[in-house]
């Protein structure tokens, strides 16, 4: 597994095809939810993936402050059907934290994250900071991370 990040503008056309490919398998098709995903936060983010075997299997994209929220944010969080259960999502997350505190100096980072995962981000240091709320209906929380 190869981990790389690249801003919008260091993305190849074909990287940027597979991220748009695979974002679609997983939020359009496989949650059944229609929504529009070329919000333009893409241009404004940090794009966090992991490749195996030439193939885009885990991907997050990390938001400057004031795209989404006050606060660096991380979203479109995501690992292909069929490379999950391997604790990649995991290790994603800790390379987009780790990236966000040493190179881009912040220590607050805000989520919006599918209430089921509720365990799954607080085992990495992040706290639910509102109640549940719809967005594309499906429940979501809004959760921070602080680094001590």
């Amino acid at each position: 597994m190869k981990w790389e990040i690249k801003k919008f503008n260091e993305l190849t056309g074909h990287e940027v095809y597979e991220i748009l490919k695979i974002r679609s398998e997983v939020f359009v098709i496989e949650q059944t939810c229609i929504y529009e995903d070329c919000d333009d936060k893409d241009k404004k983010s940090y794009h966090l993936f992991g490749v195996d075997n030439g193939q885009i299997v885990a991907y997050s994209r990390i938001l400057e402050k004031g795209v989404s929220y006050d606060e660096i944010s991380i979203g479109r969080v995501l690992t292909a059907k069929r490379h999950r259960g391997k604790g990649l999502g995991k290790v994603m997350m800790l390379n987009a934290i780790e990236f966000i505190e040493k190179y881009l100096n912040e220590k607050v980072i805000r989520i919006s994250a599918q209430q089921y995962l509720l365990n799954f981000y607080s085992d990495l240091g992040f706290v639910k900071v509102s109640e549940m709320y719809l967005e594309d209906d499906i429940p979501h929380l809004e959760m921070l991370y602080k680094k001590l």
